[in-house]
């Protein structure tokens, strides 16, 4: 990694602020002096700026149990966001990889990769979500079957020039469901229940692709994911 990169992932400074206090001498790797800013870093090598230890953040990958009344956005509004409720340096870097409503509760998943949240989101990869929903009104069986049916062959959404991809609407009590989805159309869930008759009460995210939510994370609660949770996308 190149110095000035490390140095602006590392502290608070911007390109052209690392760039000066390196060429006032501030900067040391190894013990020595660099004024380089193209000067490549390694893994295992001892930066110090001002004679403080500094260390890379890099990539970080985090799963959250989003409460309700909380947005899954990067700026402030009506509600508080994702990020306020993450004690981290850097938090501002991360963003929400898919989101939540903000009466939706359930698994968030937050990165500053990119490329990685692409993978997790892009329609191409049909990455499977599976939601818990208390319905407003009690389906008997036959209208139960025939809503069943629609998920699974595909439901033309107002406003959506295609249908949904096949879903799967589980029954586990007439006001219960469980529903997997592989796209992240706005409001979608709430939508395709709205045309099969009914209406969502609540609704929670049970997991994203391989990823479940821990059952010991309490809502507001986060925990970095491992190497094989990240590598499993």
């Amino acid at each position: 990694m190149r110095l000035d990169k490390f140095l602006c992932e590392s502290t608070d400074l911007t390109r052209s602020k690392a760039k000066k206090a390196l060429h006032r001498g501030e900067v040391t790797v190894g013990g020595q002096v660099v004024k380089d800013a193209s000067f490549h870093v390694a893994d295992d090598d001892e930066v110090h700026w001002l004679e403080e230890r500094l260390v890379s953040f890099g990539h970080r990958y985090l799963m959250m149990h989003k409460p309700a009344g909380v947005e899954c956005t990067t700026q402030s509004g009506l509600y508080p966001t994702v990020l306020e409720l993450i004690e981290l340096p850097k938090v501002e870097r991360l963003h929400p990889v898919g989101r939540l409503d903000v009466d939706t509760t359930g698994l968030v998943l937050l990165s500053d990769d990119g490329q990685w949240s692409h993978r997790v989101t892009s329609p191409r990869a049909a990455c499977a979500k599976v939601y818990l929903a208390d319905l407003v009104d009690a389906f008997d069986e036959p209208a139960r079957e025939r809503a069943s049916r629609q998920f699974a062959e595909g439901i033309q959404l107002d406003g959506e020039k295609k249908p949904t991809q096949p879903a799967t609407l589980e029954w586990l009590t007439p006001t219960a469901v469980r529903i997997v989805i592989t796209e992240g159309k706005y409001h979608q869930v709430k939508r395709m229940i709205a045309a099969v008759g009914n209406r969502v009460g609540t609704l929670h995210r049970e997991s994203i692709g391989p990823l479940s939510l821990d059952e010991g994370l309490a809502p507001g609660e986060c925990r970095h994911l491992t190497q094989d949770e990240i590598e499993a996308f």
